[in-house]
């Protein structure tokens, strides 16, 4: 998620706010979780799903020249991978 977020910050300045603050609408990332046990890691995913839910939803809502840019298609892409999961 964070390469993508700052690509699309690259790609678009203004709709980031690296001029101006107010005309940001590309949403922040949802922070990241502070991990302290290994037996956590499924805890923290979870608790992290709905703030990045949020997010992929708020980029997707964007206007169409950054929702259907290049960047945005490719992150959404289903891969080979997502198709077959791994088994736990």
């Amino acid at each position: 998620l964070f390469p993508l977020q700052m690509q699309l910050l690259d790609k678009f300045p203004i709709e980031g706010g690296q001029k101006d603050p107010k005309q940001r609408i590309i949403p922040f990332l949802p922070g990241k979780a502070i991990l302290f046990r290994r037996s956590h890691v499924r805890d923290v995913a979870v608790k992290r799903l709905k703030p990045i839910d949020e997010y992929c939803r708020a980029l997707v809502r964007l206007p169409p020249h950054i929702s259907q840019c290049d960047e945005v298609f490719r992150f959404f892409e289903a891969r080979p991978e997502d198709l077959n999961p791994p088994k736990e």
